[in-house]
């Protein structure tokens, strides 16, 4: 996980009830040619959200067959416990690598509620578990004393709160694994607290670009990360833009760019205007060309 953690939209029909599984497979061999070893498909840039378990597991099984045997593929799981249990037993019969529990979105939580849940996905699914974090259950304590007992594998930090993420990085230590959870534009920050993998959005547009910032940061590079990012920052600003309601639907714009349509963002992710369509193909466009440098 001491990586950039991928994870690809998922291309869709163009009146977006129908996923496309095989230009997912397609897509992924190219993502995974440009050196990407880690994959989440079906998460939340992914729209986890929008697809039924068989979905996920269809993304899981597509991703599977265009990566190659180093790849890490990392099943996401979640909604109520026979949802993310059915989603589970299919990313294990599809040979996933991992499972990663999306946040929990039911209301009156606790952590007394998220820890049974935990633990029952652990009892029943036996494949390594990691929890992203984007709310207050799970607590950092939770998922401390769950990494150190072994239940959990590592964490997916997605909240903006780096001094709450770097005591839980030192408390957890070599038990578990935290990575930043909200990309690149975070990514130094988190590095230096001890978060040294990240997952990307961006890296669907620009998968050489983000590696490059990963690399500039492992070697401690700051100077050319910075550089780096200043060049990938504008797509995470406009993804951020709305209370962050462009995360998916600005990136499946910006493919159009790259000669690929991946469809519609399911509803209700924002619709694009026509106006946003030809803004975003003009913002990516610089940033496609310093990737295609890097694929030379």
């Amino acid at each position: 996980m001491a990586t950039v953690q991928l994870v690809p939209l998922t291309p869709m029909s163009q009146d977006g009830k129908r996923v496309e599984y095989e230009r997912l497979t397609m897509f992924t061999r190219d993502l995974y040619d440009a050196g990407i070893r880690v994959f989440l498909p079906a998460a939340g840039t992914g729209e986890f959200h929008s697809l039924s378990a068989k979905e996920v597991v269809q993304c899981v099984e597509a991703t599977k067959a265009g990566v190659g045997p180093d790849a890490v593929v990392i099943a996401p799981v979640g909604f109520g416990l026979a949802h993310a249990l059915e989603i589970g037993r299919g990313a294990i019969e599809n040979e996933a690598d991992g499972l990663l529990v999306m946040p929990p979105v039911h209301p009156y939580l606790c952590d007394e509620g998220v820890r049974d849940y935990l633990l029952a996905l652990a009892k029943e699914l036996p494949l390594p578990m990691l929890a992203y974090k984007k709310g207050p259950a799970p607590s950092d304590a939770l998922l401390l004393e769950l990494c150190k007992s072994g239940k959990l594998a590592g964490v997916k930090y997605g909240e903006n709160n780096l001094d709450a993420a770097a005591k839980l990085i030192k408390a957890v230590g070599d038990a578990a694994i935290v990575s930043c959870g909200i990309a690149e534009r975070y990514a130094a920050y988190f590095h230096l607290a001890g978060a040294v993998g990240y997952t990307s959005g961006a890296g669907n547009l620009c998968p050489r670009l983000t590696l490059a910032m990963h690399g500039a940061l492992v070697r401690s590079d700051y100077a050319e990360a910075t550089r780096l990012l200043s060049i990938l920052r504008p797509i995470e600003d406009y993804r951020a833009r709305a209370g962050d309601s462009f995360n998916i639907s600005m990136l499946k714009a910006a493919m159009k760019a790259t000669g690929r349509d991946f469809g519609p963002a399911r509803l209700p992710q924002r619709p694009i205007t026509a106006n946003e369509q030809r803004e975003i193909e003009a913002l990516v466009e610089p940033i496609l060309a310093q990737e295609g440098k890097l694929a030379i």
